[in-house]
């Protein structure tokens, strides 16, 4: 008989410093034409999102991190200055959230997921000696596959656990998505920026019977949608590009039988968490799917008070799955480049 594998504890982390009105602000002075002011000025108001957090700090004598002084308010930084505070604050935010788990000493295993910085010695080095992990913990690094990611690592953490028993595996997801603003006056552009914010999570899955219980991983991936979500490494950071059809074309995937027939009735799902990509993108599954208004509260909670994390995201709807009432029947989803659907089934013990 096959282990099981659980989620047992999720533990959440973010910077100080809030940058969504003061994003709103400088990204409406970038739109030159009126139309496009009052067009980004309705979007905003309907994101559904109040608060995004950064480890960009605004100057010294106030302002904001576009202001001179600012991250971005002198010349404007090129992809390398992104990454030397990449590789100084990632490792720091993610050990915020792993620590709450309590002592580390009983980890075999660290699987970390970020797409939003690259580092040798990786990031998932930085982290186990920011920890005190044990030299013996076996590292494994999911990078650069977007917001799915934490699907991708929880997964892995699954197939882990069942094939070695005894393992303990922390999973960590980690991301400065703030570090990638790009200097553009495109609406397309500045409403895609408008959603991306920093924050980590921390995980622990076992065999051991607490939590959430990891059930029938599935992956579905969208034909022709390559161009759809895309992710590019360029001289200033990395550039986002966020299609108007991403929507659409999740809720055509998720109504079709090779969804559908990976999990089930959606009336019998009792818990959704399905990563807070964005209002439409919440919308489209819950419009999809045909469910209930409340069935997404956990992620258009984590959306509003949070914004888009990228792959931590999901894992911060997990963590208030994890402390609410047991789950019968739950399922996790997550949306990324490809463009591809990720996701899991869960229940409670």
């Amino acid at each position: 008989m096959a282990v099981a594998s659980y989620l047992n504890a999720i533990r959440t982390a973010l910077p100080p410093h809030d940058v969504h009105q003061a994003f709103i602000d400088w990204a409406t002075a970038q739109l030159q034409n009126p139309r496009e002011r009052a067009l980004f000025a309705r979007m905003a108001d309907r994101a559904g999102i109040a608060h995004r957090m950064s480890i960009l700090p605004p100057p010294a004598g106030g302002g904001t991190q576009t202001d001179p002084g600012g991250f971005y308010g002198d010349a404007w930084p090129g992809t390398a200055d992104r990454m030397r505070l990449y590789a100084e604050h990632a490792p720091v935010l993610a050990a915020d959230a792993a620590r709450q788990l309590g002592p580390l000493d009983r980890v075999t295993h660290l699987v970390l997921a970020s797409c939003t910085g690259f580092v040798a010695p990786g990031i998932d080095q930085l982290l186990a000696r920011e920890l005190g992990l044990s030299d013996t913990v076996e590292r494994t690094l999911i990078g650069f596959m977007g917001c799915y990611a934490a699907v991708t690592a929880l997964k892995t953490a699954h197939h882990i656990v069942r094939s070695e028993p005894e393992a303990v595996v922390l999973v960590v997801t980690v991301e400065l998505s703030t570090l990638h603003l790009q200097r553009s006056g495109d609406l397309e552009a500045l409403l895609a920026m408008l959603l991306f914010a920093d924050g980590a999570a921390a995980a622990l899955v076992s065999a051991e019977t607490v939590g959430l219980e990891i059930e029938a991983p599935f992956a579905l991936a969208l034909p022709d949608s390559d161009t759809l979500i895309r992710w590019t490494v360029g001289d200033t950071g990395f550039a986002m590009g966020l299609s108007g059809e991403v929507p659409a074309r999740i809720a055509t995937a998720l109504a079709t039988d090779a969804f559908l027939g990976r999990i089930g009735d959606p009336r019998a799902i009792d818990s959704w968490a399905v990563h807070a990509g964005g209002r439409s993108v919440l919308d489209a599954v819950e419009h999809g799917l045909s469910l209930p208004a409340e069935a997404l509260a956990e992620s258009r909670a984590v959306l509003r008070e949070h914004g888009n994390m990228s792959s931590a995201t999901l894992m911060f709807a997990l963590a208030r799955i994890l402390a609410g009432a047991p789950v019968k029947s739950g399922v996790a989803l997550a949306f990324g480049p490809g463009l591809a659907v990720e996701g899991f089934r869960y229940c409670s013990p």
